[in-house]
């Protein structure tokens, strides 16, 4: 007998056990969601993948929020003053929160998150705090950062996913290094942690003692571990799960459910986040440091046939290393399209012998296998000798941070401004062994890092878009890598879930205001 491919994904849901969940409680309490891969960690500071920040970010929280246009919220901080000169920040904070367990939250929880958490474990904040002098505790709830220089977007830099807040009474005996500590999953937010079923589901209760009135909305959160795509698109099309987060759903499934009944999709809360992926170059192997062979990577690879048809529309070629959505992009800067021949002649050119090139791709789905297999591809048709190295999320994270590559697909966050998301992939300050979200590749060149400095430091936004115009052109015209795509991710969900997306990152921080609709 011939089943139908929807026959097919729904037997393979239940045999993944889906279909036999059932909440103790009243179904409209509950919010299910897809979550892929399952995270490494949800602690805050050390959870930093993308799945991690999906779950830890309605755990805990920032100082600020973010809109859409990336204007500046309360959060754990009700006000906050900027000084003329942009050198004193001083943040007022909410009265009367509480951890989950029941402490008091004050100024001291801030002074160790960003001092110490943040300094120690996030290379991206690290940078940003290069710029900090001092960061003290006026009172028991006003915190005062003074800095060193000016650091243009500083503002933009206390959401959850960047400079989360974390528990100093449980946290500051803690070692800070790369090895994650046994530390209670204890924040302020929306939601408390209640259980963690490997390979199963994570399960978020929501806070009885939330600072803000009516939020939660929703009683518990379950965010279900379901490793095959397919079997995603059908445990929603089943009723079981409600939300199909951006990245969770292969694109080739987004037409057929979003047109089910009661379906809805959007594109919204990656505002702050602006995606990017591209193809590390390790520019430590000899082989890379000849500019003609990376002329011949870049050429070679076909990135509107990766946008239209593995991505269908929602991911657009990459002209360089600023996301469209970042600002100060330039779309002025032009790097290689896909030309065959000219990767071709490039590659003879070089010195380039044949060696063979190990890939690391990304184990986030079909999309994301086929779109290795497409670079495999087109990289062997212009004469390169290349391996797909396959393994899970924690095997390509550990080989990015290692530096165990030849090439290495990744997609990186910017943070709505290339201080606060860009700079940590190209300048030399920022190559350290063991961190995947810095600079992996390991380029370098000073003229590109007292560019990216002076940036940073500038008020005037005519200065800042020259200096990061002369950067995009200097990164492009070396090939520091192959850029891919602009991503942009679809959610898939039922439309009975009213305000779902109330924030510039989305679902990392905004379910504690969605609602279910009757």
């Amino acid at each position: 007998m011939r089943i139908s491919r929807r026959q097919w994904v729904l037997a393979q849901a239940a045999a993944l056990g889906l279909t036999a969940f059932t909440p103790t409680w009243a179904a409209e309490q509950a919010l299910n969601l897809a979550v892929f891969p399952e995270p490494k960690s949800l602690l805050v500071g050390w959870g930093q993948t993308g799945p991690d920040q999906l779950v830890n970010g309605n755990i805990y929280e920032g100082l600020l929020r973010y809109d859409a246009q990336l204007k500046p919220m309360p959060g754990l901080a009700e006000s906050w003053t900027i000084s003329p000169d942009l050198k004193t920040y001083t943040f007022k904070l909410k009265k009367g929160v509480k951890w989950h367990d029941g402490d008091a939250f004050d100024a001291q929880d801030v002074v160790f998150s960003i001092d110490k958490l943040a300094r120690g474990v996030n290379p991206r904040a690290r940078v940003a705090l290069a710029s900090v002098d001092s960061v003290q505790a006026k009172d028991a709830y006003t915190v005062e950062i003074k800095m060193k220089q000016v650091f243009a977007p500083f503002i933009g830099l206390f959401d959850v996913s960047t400079m989360p807040i974390a528990p100093s009474h449980l946290m500051d005996k803690v070692e800070i290094s790369r090895k994650v500590p046994d530390v209670p999953l204890i924040g302020t937010g929306p939601y408390r942690f209640k259980a963690w079923e490997k390979g199963s589901y994570i399960h978020l209760s929501a806070n009885p003692s939330y600072h803000e009135a009516g939020v939660p909305k929703i009683k518990d959160v379950y965010y279900h571990v379901i490793p095959d795509g397919a079997s995603r698109a059908a445990a929603f099309e089943s009723g079981k799960i409600d939300v199909l987060p951006g990245g969770t759903v292969e694109y080739f499934d987004v037409p057929r459910l979003a047109k089910l009944p009661g379906a809805a999709v959007t594109t919204q809360g990656w505002e702050k986040f602006a995606p990017q992926a591209w193809m590390w170059i390790n520019q430590r192997n000899p082989v890379f440091q000849d500019l003609k062979v990376r002329q011949a990577l870049n050429a070679a690879v076909n990135r509107d046939a990766m946008s239209k048809i593995l991505w269908g529309g929602y991911a657009l070629p990459a002209n360089g290393p600023f996301q469209r959505k970042t600002a100060f992009h330039s779309d002025q800067v032009k790097q290689a399209s896909h030309d065959l021949a000219a990767a071709k002649a490039a590659l003879k050119a070089s010195g380039y012998k044949g060696e063979k090139l190990r890939l690391v791709g990304l184990p986030f789905g079909e999309t994301w296998a086929r779109m290795a297999e497409m670079v495999r591809q087109n990289l062997t048709e212009a004469g390169f000798n290349v391996e797909i190295v396959s393994t899970d999320l924690a095997g390509a994270v550990a080989k990015a941070a290692n530096w165990d590559f030849d090439l290495a697909f990744t997609f990186m966050y910017q943070y709505g401004d290339p201080a606060l998301g860009v700079s940590r992939n190209w300048t030399t300050s920022a190559i350290a062994k063991g961190s995947a979200f810095n600079n992996v590749g390991g380029y370098s060149n000073p003229q590109v890092d007292e560019l990216f400095a002076r940036a940073a430091s500038e008020v005037d936004p005519a200065k800042r878009a020259a200096d990061y115009a002369s950067i995009q052109k200097t990164l492009v015209d070396d090939v520091a890598a192959v850029w891919l795509l602009d991503l942009n991710f679809p959610t898939v969900y039922r439309s009975k879930v009213s305000n779902l997306i109330n924030s510039s990152i989305g679902l990392n921080d905004s379910l504690g205001r969605a609602s279910i609709q009757p």
